[in-house]
């Protein structure tokens, strides 16, 4: 019995990937357009289609793609090396970068307002650390951002506590000092002070510092009692030295010479002894208005700059294509194999495990193709993330260093010249 011969409408997919791409079709089929206005992207998007064809032997078996699904691959694949990149260089600047301007960007990752840094050497900040710095520099009273201010009392024979919340409260409802309408005493408007210093003002000599006429900058012997010494032999001193002595003299005079102590409980300030009739009529306090709310400036310098604050707001955008290097090139190449791969899986295992033709099955390779594609996908991200890892800036000042102390080794044994005179 003879089989009959069949005479299909067509012997191939009604749809099958071209052995070229076409230069001139780029451009309008991509999903996002980033690089549409790049000659050299449009020509690697062509060049893909080929590379594809020719990877999943398509001049074998057919490849139910279009060259527009290579092209959108193509394109996905540069947008992930430019997301991988940045997120390296951001680690990179980040904490140089904190408070700097921002930009506005667009759904394609354009930048607009200002000039993108993503190619950018930084330079090498400490701000991050200086504005940690900054209120540990408050609380030392050695500087800082911020303000400090300042109040008094007057003393009450035989009174020894004093409410210093209700005191600034009262002056700040008042008006007319720096800190107005800072503190308040109502239920809704509380803010807590935090006192740094209590002292009192009285009259006090002129050798409170180093002696008769001052005797800055010289000191017989390194003895400080005058200008004079034994043996009249005067030394320059550094000026780290008198500003050490005058911290001492200030705390000899806050402590030895003081009359007073005391101490704070809640809001209370508590002086020993109870003031009489002879002791200053005013003591002074020095505090600090504390704020719960971290974004509030305080004072006159701006302690929140509006500006980077993570690393969404680094004003990088995406790569331009022309600035990826062959390296770069490569891996997206292959990215894009992947990509394609993952979605000729996904088209084929929308027909099962097989398709039926004439006296047979063609069996179909989708979870094959799936897997691959993860796979590769997950180690091109692994091995660019580990190669950039190599190379942040940390690293490489690591390499330099091993680099000069290996050399200086090498030098520490060449043999040195003696010279005979």
């Amino acid at each position: 019995m003879a089989f009959p011969r069949l005479s299909p409408v067509s012997t191939t997919s009604a749809i099958t990937l071209p052995a070229t791409g076409t230069y001139s079709n780029v451009a309008s089929s991509l999903a996002i357009g980033f690089y549409t206005g790049s000659v050299a992207f449009l020509s690697g998007a062509q060049a893909q289609v080929a590379y594809t064809y020719k990877r999943l032997g398509g001049d074998v078996l057919d490849i139910e793609l279009k060259a527009d699904n290579v092209y959108n691959h193509y394109e996905e694949a540069v947008l992930e090396y430019s997301y991988i990149v940045n997120l390296h260089q951001a680690r990179n600047s980040l904490g140089s970068a904190l408070g700097a301007q921002t930009g506005s960007f667009n759904h394609k990752g354009e930048i607009s307002g200002t000039v993108s840094k993503s190619l950018k050497y930084p330079k090498f900040l400490f701000d991050y650390a200086f504005r940690v710095a900054d209120r540990f520099s408050t609380e030392a009273i050695i500087g800082g951002t911020m303000p400090i201010y300042s109040a008094s009392l007057d003393s009450v024979a035989g009174q020894q506590d004093y409410n210093l919340q209700t005191i600034v409260s009262a002056s700040a409802q008042a008006g007319g000092v720096p800190y107005a309408h800072l503190v308040g005493s109502g239920v809704n408007k509380p803010k807590k002070i935090n006192i740094k210093q209590v002292y009192y003002l009285t009259s006090r000599q002129m050798w409170r510092f180093y002696g008769y006429y001052g005797g800055l900058n010289v000191v017989g012997d390194m003895h400080n009692y005058g200008q004079y010494s034994d043996d009249s032999d005067f030394q320059v001193i550094p000026v780290w030295q008198n500003k050490i002595q005058a911290i001492q003299y200030e705390d000899h005079l806050y402590t030895r010479t003081s009359h007073y102590s005391y101490e704070i409980f809640n809001n209370i300030l508590r002086l020993y002894p109870a003031p009489d009739n002879v002791s200053p009529s005013k003591f002074w306090f020095r505090f600090t208005v504390h704020d719960a709310d971290p974004y509030n400036n305080s004072g006159s310098y701006d302690d929140n700059i509006n500006g980077v604050n993570n690393l969404s707001t680094l004003p990088f955008e995406n790569l331009p294509f022309a600035n990826i290097n062959s390296m770069g090139q490569q891996w997206i190449r292959r990215f894009s194999l992947a990509l394609s791969k993952e979605t000729l899986g996904q088209i084929r295992g929308k027909f099962g495990n097989s398709i039926p033709i004439p006296g047979d099955n063609v069996s179909l390779n989708a979870t094959e193709l799936l897997g691959q594609a993860s796979e590769e996908q997950t180690k091109l991200r692994e091995e660019l993330n580990t190669q950039l890892d190599e190379t942040l800036y940390s690293k490489l000042a690591e390499t330099d260093k091993a680099m000069i102390d290996n050399t200086n080794a090498i030098a520490a044994h060449s043999p040195l010249k003696i010279y005979v005179g």
